[in-house]
């Protein structure tokens, strides 16, 4: 048996077989047939809606322009009414989870070193090697992925090449693919500017591309530990610190959560919507049942030396789309045993939150980012 999933086909009159790679989690296709440029928009849409998947062995940018017809294709199909901002956001969740199954639909081969073997190709190399890793031994031979996550790889190494400009650092923060990009820098403005209750440790819970950790010594904190269990992230983190300079400040620690003994700050950004990530690279954004924030809560009076503060940054989006009250939240902080000493807001200012095309548009406009200090009651 394979160590991975396989992905099955027919193709000149033989059985074949690759391993199927995807970093959302979505098993190989059952059904696949071969295409090519002779395949139009309507006939692979329509083969996608099925549930069969295109192995592409035309010109690459023609695939590009395919999917894009696809796309359109799903686009214009019109959309549920919703009575409430939480059936609003239930549908949008369900149109995109549907729309990236049809889209994931169109697939391509890669070599066993990550080569696209088609038609005015790019070269994918690099981008896949930082998303999958190293190739592996030749006998592994090929394998296929669709076009949809293949663009995402090469799209977060131009992310990574370039990074996210942070005017809080004076630098640079490089994400890796899977990795929370810090681009809504509203809430690191937060970080920065919130009154630090000591310069001598702080820890930075979920430090995901380290640019919390990476604020904070820039303030001045002698030294920040900085926690994640996400193996990507860590990595991602410990460039980051080293290429800011600020490895002799900052400590990368696999953790879930806290890590040993207390701090006089605690910096927390969890995941700021309380549903169910639909992939693995999700979870940045999705916290099911609210997890982590309830851990964040439920550990930090045990964590906070006396007199210190735990700073939860968090959006009020949940609530204006009905899947969290605030009431439910100061109630949490009280059984956590803690009291609200401070907090400081700031509206976002993404594009999204002015685009009044977006399904879930009155509450990103409502939209509050907040940065609540606590303390031990």
């Amino acid at each position: 048996m394979s160590e991975y999933p396989v992905v099955d086909w027919s193709e000149a009159g033989e059985s074949r077989s690759a391993r199927w790679r995807s970093e959302s989690g979505a098993p190989p296709p059952k059904r696949v047939t071969v295409a090519d440029d002779r395949m139009t928009a309507d006939a692979a849409y329509r083969l996608a809606c099925e549930g069969t998947a295109l192995l592409w062995r035309g010109d690459f940018q023609n695939a590009r322009q395919l999917q894009q017809a696809m796309a359109r294709r799903i686009d214009r199909k019109p959309r549920k009414a919703a009575a409430s901002p939480a059936e609003a956001f239930h549908f949008h969740r369900q149109f995109q989870s549907q729309r990236a199954r049809i889209l994931g639909m169109l697939l391509l081969p890669l070599e066993a070193d990550y080569a696209i073997p088609l038609r005015r190709a790019p070269d994918v190399r690099e981008a896949c090697m930082e998303a999958y890793g190293p190739p592996e031994e030749p006998s592994e031979g090929p394998s296929v992925v669709s076009l949809r996550e293949l663009l995402g790889l090469i799209g977060a190494h131009e992310w990574r090449k370039k990074g996210v400009e942070i005017p809080a650092l004076g630098g640079r923060i490089h994400p890796y693919y899977g990795v929370f990009s810090p681009v809504r820098g509203e809430y690191v403005g937060l970080v920065a500017e919130a009154p630090l209750p000591s310069l001598d440790l702080a820890f930075d819970i979920g430090t995901g591309s380290g640019v919390i950790a990476a604020v904070l010594a820039r303030r001045g904190v002698k030294r920040v530990v900085a926690t994640d269990q996400d193996p990507r992230a860590l990595a991602c983190a410990r460039e980051n610190i080293d290429r800011l300079g600020l490895l002799g400040q900052v400590e990368i620690v696999q953790a879930n959560l806290f890590p040993e003994g207390r701090a006089p700050l605690i910096v927390c950004n969890p995941p700021w919507l309380p549903a169910r990530a639909n992939s693995p690279i999700e979870h940045a954004i999705y916290d099911p049942e609210s997890r982590m924030l309830k851990g964040f809560l439920a550990g930090l009076v045990d964590h906070l030396e006396p007199g210190g503060e735990g700073w939860l940054i968090l959006s009020d989006l949940a609530e204006h789309l009905g899947l969290r009250l605030r009431e439910a939240l100061l109630a949490a902080f009280d059984a956590a045993g803690l009291k609200v000493v401070g907090r400081m807001d700031v509206k976002p200012t993404h594009p999204r939150a002015s685009d009044a095309s977006d399904p879930l548009h009155a509450a990103r406009a409502a939209e509050v980012t907040s940065l609540w200090r606590l303390a031990a009651r």
